[in-house]
């Protein structure tokens, strides 16, 4: 079954790519995660609070959700911190080349993650792009798989809003 045509690849599913191949699968089947997990609401928490006023947030071809600081033609993502920086930072890229191909827009990257009062630039490189394209193959074979991939003990699994279908 190919669900190339009932899913668009977005920033979310770059990000879990990143951290966990099984929740891509599920991401991408629509099965949700537990809503009530303590750390979607404090980041649900931490997106509202923050930036309120210095942030809009656009969607673009009801694919990707992004927030642009207004005034400037930059990408903004906000995180809870940066204990996945290299997800957050690829999750960012992806948006920086999505508006590259699809809009044909260069725009700049900026993570921010206000606990910690970090700004990190992200830029869109060549190698990066690569980068990109290998994930968004990798990830279109996931999503086409008939069985999630099998669930992987990580760090992350902890805390993940996902873990009673992996660990129960």
């Amino acid at each position: 079954m190919n669900y190339k045509s009932k899913i668009s690849i977005g920033g979310t599913l770059i990000w879990y790519y990143y951290i966990c191949k099984r929740e891509v699968w599920l991401i991408g089947h629509g099965i949700e995660p537990e809503q009530e997990n303590d750390y979607i609401i404090l980041g649900r928490h931490i997106h509202e609070m923050f930036y309120q006023n210095r942030k809009k947030e656009l969607i673009i071809d009801n694919t990707i959700k992004i927030d642009i600081i207004p005034g400037k033609k930059v990408i903004g993502e906000i995180k809870k911190s940066t204990r996945y920086l290299e997800s957050a930072k690829m999750q960012v890229a992806f948006y920086l080349y999505y508006m590259k191909k699809e809009k044909g827009v260069k725009m700049e990257g900026l993570l921010l993650v206000p606990e910690e009062r970090r700004r990190i630039k992200v830029s869109l490189t060549p190698e990066v792009e690569k980068e990109l394209e290998r994930a968004i193959s990798d990830i279109e074979r996931i999503l086409n798989m008939e069985k999630p991939p099998p669930a992987v003990k990580i760090p992350y699994c902890r805390r993940c809003a996902y873990k009673n279908m992996c660990w129960a």
